[in-house]
């Protein structure tokens, strides 16, 4: 494993070079792209992905993860660009989504074995999705 593992620099410059290629004369390719037209190259990535997993690849899944980290990167500074999101909300919302699925490392609950955890996110989960659904439904009854 490198020394160089400062990620939260490391991670800062990834931003850098993506606002370069995204930039007026930066990269015409990377300037042109939108989500729908980033659709095949994510799921390519994440394929790739996942063969490296399965042929126990170690250095092609690390080059592979960072063309799968591209990917959320690109796709967050579209969003920024429109005035949508920013890479910081991604990351916030899912540090936030993790501490909340994870009650029994974060909070009171408990979870003997990897099923009962994975019950508990289970359930944490639909409970989250059922809420989302009923502000979605509130919102537009609104409009």
């Amino acid at each position: 494993m490198s020394e160089k593992t400062d990620s939260g620099a490391l991670f800062n410059e990834l931003l850098k070079t993506m606002r370069k290629l995204r930039a007026p004369n930066g990269c015409k390719w990377d300037r042109e792209q939108t989500h729908e037209s980033l659709i095949k190259c994510l799921q390519e990535e994440a394929g790739e992905v996942i063969e490296a997993i399965k042929n126990k690849d170690d250095d092609n899944l690390q080059e592979e993860l960072g063309d799968l980290l591209l990917q959320a990167v690109f796709h967050a500074a579209i969003a920024e660009e429109e005035g949508r999101f920013n890479i910081g909300e991604v990351i916030d919302g899912l540090n936030q989504k993790l501490i909340r699925r994870h009650p029994h490392v974060f909070g009171e609950a408990k979870a003997a074995t990897p099923e009962e955890a994975l019950q508990q996110w289970k359930a944490i989960k639909q409970k989250e999705k059922e809420l989302k659904n009923l502000k979605k439904s509130n919102k537009q009854g609104e409009n």
